[in-house]
Parts: C-alpha cells; sequence; structure tokens
C-alpha cells in the first residue's frame, strides 16, 4: 500500500510540474486581483464606491491579463496607459485621500510585480 501511495504522489509532481508552463507565470505576473472586502475597509468605503471601485479594478486585471501575450518596450507602455486609465476612473469615483492611498497600493503592487 505504501509503495502505490509514494508512486501516485510521485506520478502528481511529475504531471504538474509538467503541465505548468512559462506562460502560467507570466499570467500570474499579471494579476492583480486583491480581496475587494479588504480594499474597501482600507480605503474606508461606502456601498456605491465598493461597488464602482470593484467593477473598475476588474475591468483593469481583465486589460493587464491581456498584455501578458505582449514582449517588450511595447508591454510596458501599454501597461503604463492601462494604470493612466485606471487611475483617471478610480479618481472619479474616490475622494482625494482615498484617491492616494490607492494609487500607493496599486503602484507598488506592480513594483512587486515588475510591471
Amino acid at each position: 500500500m505504501k509503495k502505490i501511495i509514494v508512486t501516485m504522489v510521485a506520478m502528481m509532481a511529475v504531471t504538474f510540474s509538467f503541465a505548468e508552463t512559462n506562460s502560467s507565470k507570466v499570467d500570474r505576473r499579471f494579476d492583480v486581483s486583491c480581496n475587494m472586502d479588504r480594499l474597501a475597509e482600507v480605503l474606508a468605503l461606502d456601498e456605491d464606491q465598493t461597488d464602482a471601485v470593484e467593477a473598475i479594478h476588474n475591468s483593469f486585471n481583465t486589460e493587464l491579463q491581456s498584455l501578458a501575450s505582449v514582449r517588450g518596450p511595447l508591454q510596458r507602455h501599454l501597461v503604463h496607459q492601462a494604470v493612466r486609465k485606471d487611475a483617471s476612473k478610480m479618481k472619479n469615483v474616490l475622494n482625494e485621500k482615498q484617491f492616494g492611498l490607492y494609487m500607493r497600493i496599486m503602484l507598488n503592487t506592480l513594483r512587486n510585480r515588475h510591471l
């Protein structure tokens, strides 16, 4: 029985390591999704703001995911444009204090993900 379990674990480990490709590593780097409840708590958002911020952030995350396949300086430029578009939408929803905190969080997240 022990040999069967060890064999199964070894097969699963080989299978999972084989299934992971470079594209999955790139996709994770461009995934900037976050816990919206925690973000709403940190930014002290009301219900309307929370819904709007969630919609804007989901569209931003989708846009960044689509940029994962682009390479080179064009990718950096498109990421910059996506961040500017996200910031302009958020500026319409958040007050100055909330917006400043949101931008600090977002820019640190992007810096940590090397975007």
